[in-house]
């Protein structure tokens, strides 16, 4: 384990968790490349060098990792077959391309939980919307794409019979549909050399409509039991991959306090982006720890905090106007993150706000006032 600062990290994917990433990689001193399909990508005005170019074609991605040292991604849907290869020429690429293999197919995801005795909903496979109708007796239930689903895209509850038209029509898998009482989410970090360390337990409250994280609270109301035993099934899922990086573990908490896995994602998460401001380590500082072989930093918390995703408000495209912005900074604790995105559009993740307070009533009021006051807009709107 030694720290070397000349290293060429290259990440995969160019959105506002690259750019997050590349801020904190600025204080590691590190060189910077990234890919992104958008040539306006958050994360272009900020690499060392930027490559326009797609994250699934082969030849691609592997053209980009030729010079990087240690290569990362901030999505999923990669090539995984390029990361393969780069592997295979010595390059350090976190997360593996194995653990991808796990996570980028949902049917292989829910597999690998049931193998490990890892806890989720029941869960049936499907081959397409034929095989999903035959499933009545099992509804209701949620049924989620293979692969290709993220934030809330590929998903659809089905109530009844009469829903599976909307079942979609490839691979796919129906889960049980929970009756949970809260939706709760832990990052877990971990480096080559085994060592793991969690971040708090946050709850989160999602958007009715775009299924996204509208907000979320830091750490969660719960007991001291059900938060360690949600960290320890974190940390249980990530030793079962044996994944090198960070890995999101979205759950349930069910109405007879239990706790189910949802899904995870392995890389750093909407769930972790107030620990910025909260914690002692970024979210993001800690996936380069791991990824670098350094010893984890401490994950403690110096205060409660809130994050308030800026989502694009319905009826509005076109340039982006953040109005009310001056109103909520004039309130103590409250943080801005803007993702450098020119043009918004409905529910499109546009920034965050990070609001700190030691009293969670008061954080709560911040929360509602910034929810209401702060609006997305599109300046010819």
């Amino acid at each position: 384990m030694r720290f070397d600062n000349r290293k060429k990290l290259g990440i995969i994917g160019g959105g506002q968790l690259g750019r997050m990433l590349i801020q904190a990689a600025i204080d590691f001193d590190l060189t910077i490349k990234t890919l992104d399909p958008d040539s306006d990508a958050p994360c272009k005005f900020i690499s060392h060098e930027f490559v326009n170019g797609s994250l699934k074609d082969f030849d691609t991605v592997m053209a980009f990792g030729q010079d990087c040292d240690i290569i990362t991604i901030e999505i999923e849907n990669v090539s995984i077959e390029a990361l393969e290869a780069l592997e295979k020429q010595g390059k350090a690429v976190f997360p593996q391309p194995s653990v991808l293999r796990i996570i980028q197919d949902k049917r292989v995801q829910k597999q690998f939980y049931k193998e490990k005795n890892l806890p989720t909903a029941d869960f049936i496979l499907t081959d397409n919307q034929a095989d999903t109708s035959t499933h009545s007796d099992f509804l209701p239930a949620v049924h989620k794409l293979g692969k290709g689903g993220y934030d809330g895209k590929g998903v659809q509850i089905l109530n009844t019979a009469a829903d599976f038209p909307k079942a979609f029509d490839q691979p796919g898998v129906l889960e049980k549909k929970i009756d949970f009482e809260k939706e709760l989410a832990v990052i877990v970090a971990r480096n080559e050399t085994g060592e793991t360390q969690t971040f708090p337990v946050v709850e989160m409250v999602f958007h009715p409509e775009a299924n996204l994280v509208e907000y979320l609270f830091a750490p969660a109301n719960i007991s001291n039991e059900i938060a360690k035993n949600a960290e320890e099934i974190a940390i249980q899922t990530a030793n079962a991959l044996g994944i090198v990086g960070l890995l999101a573990v979205e759950m349930f908490l069910t109405k007879d306090q239990q706790i189910l896995i949802n899904e995870v994602a392995p890389r750093p998460h909407n769930s972790g982006h107030q620990t910025i401001r909260a914690n002692d380590v970024s979210q993001f500082e800690q996936h380069l720890r791991a990824i670098l072989n350094l010893p984890l930093g401490s994950t403690r918390a110096h205060s409660k905090a809130a994050m308030v995703n800026l989502l694009g408000e319905e009826g509005y495209a076109g340039e982006v106007i953040y109005q009310g912005m001056d109103e909520v900074l004039a309130i103590e604790g409250v943080h801005p993150f803007l993702y450098g995105k020119r043009i918004t559009k409905p529910f499109r993740k546009m920034g965050h706000i990070t609001i700190i307070d030691q009293d969670f009533e008061k954080l709560k009021e911040k929360v509602i006032f910034v929810k209401d006051k702060l609006k997305v807009i599109a300046k010819n709107a």
